[in-house]
């Protein structure tokens, strides 16, 4: 493999953590996931890896052929996703990492006509979803309230609007919500992460980190978030990474 060839990987690893973290629910099984699907990519003859979409792709599928292997031979019980695995990796390449339908229809493993129909049920599903409450940790007005609208269009409702660290802890202990919705930055309020891993001291919910620079965040260098999107996001993508934390990323037997 050519120096070119592995820089595109490194280039391709941020998102891929992202991807298999929100894909298993887990930062721990995401980023043993990715390393399994790394070994697999390197071990692969003749794969192309000239350019960054094909490193990409190359990753997102190998990952999702570790993900479907262990689910096959777990089968969690419980109740979980409502949608199968196909539809959960469509559904995150699309919106959560901004892939083209036949991009993610390779990575899945399937033509481009039955990813089509797959990701119109994903969506439909994510449309169904329970609705859980949410706190937002955001220090700027405007986009608080942004986010404070799609929260709402997903279903959900907010039981908080955060702009400090402080607030943040306050707000959690007396509403106790279901989800967190964290900016990493707030400015002279402090830091969304210290915010968050306060409130994890006395409530359990999974969390949701929003940062203008995830490739920033997602080092494998430090604890990192299981659940991060990208600012400026979209309701689809809000909505799966919110259906993925809520279900920690498990399908039904």
């Amino acid at each position: 493999m050519s120096a070119m060839d592995r820089a595109a990987l490194i280039r391709a690893l941020p998102y891929a953590r992202r991807y298999a973290r929100a894909l298993t629910g887990n930062q721990a099984r995401g980023d043993a996931v990715v390393a399994d699907a790394l070994r697999k990519v390197l071990a692969t003859p003749d794969v192309d890896l000239t350019e960054d979409a094909a490193a990409r792709t190359a990753l997102y599928g190998a990952i999702g052929d570790e993900v479907r292997a262990a689910e096959l031979q777990a089968r969690p019980a419980g109740t979980g996703s409502d949608m199968s695995l196909p539809q959960r990796m469509l559904v995150l390449l699309t919106a959560l990492e901004e892939q083209p339908l036949v991009a993610a229809a390779a990575a899945c493993r399937i033509g481009p006509e039955v990813a089509e129909l797959e990701l119109r049920l994903a969506r439909d599903s994510l449309r169904s979803a329970a609705a859980t409450r949410v706190l937002i940790i955001e220090d700027e007005p405007i986009i608080a309230l942004d986010i404070q609208e799609l929260v709402e269009r997903c279903g959900h409702s907010v039981v908080g609007i955060a702009a400090t660290e402080t607030e943040a802890v306050e707000i959690a202990r007396a509403e106790r919500p279901g989800l967190v919705l964290a900016d990493i930055n707030l400015g002279a309020g402090g830091d969304g992460a210290n915010a968050v891993a306060r409130i994890l001291r006395h409530v359990t919910a999974p969390v949701i980190f929003v940062t203008a620079y995830p490739e920033r965040l997602l080092t494998g260098e430090a604890v990192e978030p299981a659940f991060v999107i990208t600012k400026p996001f979209d309701p689809t993508t809000l909505a799966v990474a919110t259906y993925q934390a809520v279900t920690h990323g498990v399908r039904p037997v």
